[in-house]
């Protein structure tokens, strides 16, 4: 008896549509990022792309526990001097509502081009709109 092993052409890729409206946003990224990474199926493995596409709707809505939405900050450098940028969620709420989200479950996935590669497949929108109407009726959803 062998061993048999998973490849690319045998994997088979579902929509997910989550609703985050009333979510917490650590919570959520991580059914998020488990489904990216395709940790639900029986045959994951993982050094290879086994996960579905994911739609994220109502990411505006999106929660947070605790004094984070006043007291969290995102930083980033643009490695120039003084070049250092902090923002609060409370401004990147009123820029991008649906970075938060994006920011969050980038950090559960593995920072290889594997994990780019997954990061692709997840769609993340602000309001209740988005265009992936078709592939979420194709799936039954």
């Amino acid at each position: 008896m062998s061993t048999s092993s998973i490849s690319i052409k045998d994997i088979k890729r579902n929509w997910h549509l989550v609703d985050a409206k009333n979510k917490v946003l650590g919570r959520i990224a991580s059914d998020i990022a488990q489904l990216l990474l395709g940790k639900n199926k029986a045959y994951y493995v993982p050094y290879l792309d086994s996960g579905d596409n994911v739609v994220v709707i109502n990411a505006a809505d999106v929660k947070l526990t605790g004094k984070k939405e006043q007291d969290k900050t995102y930083y980033s450098h643009s490695m120039f001097r003084g070049g250092l940028r902090v923002k609060t969620v409370t401004g990147i709420r009123q820029e991008h509502p649906e970075r938060l989200l994006e920011h969050a479950v980038w950090g559960m996935l593995p920072k290889t081009k594997l994990g780019r590669q997954m990061f692709k497949k997840l769609h993340v929108f602000p309001g209740n709109e988005h265009p992936f109407k078709t592939n979420l009726a194709k799936e039954g959803k």
